[in-house]
């Protein structure tokens, strides 16, 4: 039987720095970070503060320069089947159909092909893309296309998917569309879900907890628990923004994100 911790994911005592021109410029200053299975944290923070350095840390693609990331009890080392990766631009191969698209993964593992076309047909019909499977990605609008890569990771079925600013560049009604269907995917799956966004909005929207990154070189400053999303709030999404916890807790998000000091131990950004 296997431990309820073993897809935890641990961040601990993890630094970075890049080296430019000559010179080492940190990014993160000591991330001590646990997520639960079946979290939905949103990591929100200034543009610059090293958010998606943590979460390609988490990916594998690239190994941190002081500190460790697990899952479970293994060490992150590259790219795991348990994590799959949403970008901001979807990913898919135009020369491919939608449901080829979503297939790719399942016959990469050397899955059948009744067993890849269920699946295909599966995760479609969850984030609502079943009658253009036979499209091509160039044929979809932009916000379709996310959705598609969404289909295409959970394909894949990872314990943790990790979407780093996924609904940046959609318009404002296709962004709170696909915020409401990610909530319904999330409590459908019970996936562990890292989601990084600039958008104060979003992250207290989405999260069952949220975080929020100082500027560069980037620490946690904020870490909060929040209900709006879970599946035991059962107010419609038209009525969360107005409730007065919602409005509060908005409020601590973006003050956290103006904050302007250097993170204390850290080098000036």
């Amino acid at each position: 039987m296997s431990s309820t911790h073993e897809h935890e994911v641990e961040v601990a005592g993890v630094r970075h720095s890049f080296r430019v021109q000559g010179r080492q410029v940190p990014a993160l200053d000591r991330i001590d970070l646990t997520i639960q299975p079946g979290e939905l944290v949103t990591l929100a923070g200034p543009s610059g503060c090293g958010k998606t350095t943590l979460l390609r840390l988490v990916a594998g693609f690239m190994q941190p320069s002081e500190g460790a990331v697990r899952v479970g009890t293994r060490p992150v080392r590259g790219p795991g089947i348990e994590r799959g990766v949403v970008f901001q631009q979807p990913t898919l191969f135009p020369w491919l159909s939608v449901q080829r698209n979503v297939e790719l993964g399942p016959r990469l593992r050397g899955r059948s092909k009744q067993e890849r076309a269920e699946t295909a047909h599966r995760y479609l019909e969850l984030v609502g893309l079943s009658d253009v499977a036979g499209h091509r990605p160039y044929e979809l609008s932009g916000g379709m296309q996310q959705r598609a890569q969404i289909a295409r990771v959970l394909a894949n079925d990872p314990e943790i998917v990790l979407m780093d600013e996924p609904f940046g560049a959609l318009d404002a009604l296709t962004r709170e569309r696909l915020q409401n269907e990610l909530l319904e995917i999330w409590r459908a799956t019970g996936k562990t879900i890292l989601f990084i966004t600039h958008s104060v909005d979003e992250a207290v929207f989405l999260g069952s907890r949220v975080l929020v990154m100082s500027p560069r070189p980037g620490r946690i400053v904020l870490d909060e628990p929040a209900v709006f999303g879970t599946p035991g709030h059962l107010v419609p999404p038209e009525e969360i923004r107005a409730l007065p916890d919602y409005v509060d807790l908005r409020e601590r998000v973006r003050v956290a994100i103006q904050q302007r000091e250097p993170a204390a131990g850290g080098a000036p950004a």
